[in-house]
């Protein structure tokens, strides 16, 4: 995937994790992306370890992932913030 198609792919898997975590007014546009980005490759990294495939490009599976690892990435942020 090229850059560009990596931020707007961060952005929505951000958003909807950060709305999932109840966390969207505290968030904005590029916490969002980075949230997102880094969610996709926790949520890679849990799904080989669970025998799944991880990120496979610019599709709805790939999207899933990405939601997951951003959700557990805010779950994460959230216990250390504590």
């Amino acid at each position: 995937m090229n850059i560009l198609a990596w931020i707007i792919f961060g952005a929505l898997a951000g958003w909807i994790a950060s709305i999932i975590m109840k966390k969207n007014k505290q968030m904005g546009a590029i916490a969002n992306i980075v949230v997102g980005i880094i969610g996709a490759f926790l949520g890679g990294a849990i799904m080989n370890f669970l025998g799944y495939e991880g990120i496979t490009g610019f599709d709805l599976w790939s999207f899933l992932v990405a939601v997951i690892g951003a959700v557990v990435l805010l779950f994460i942020v959230g216990l250390i913030r504590r």
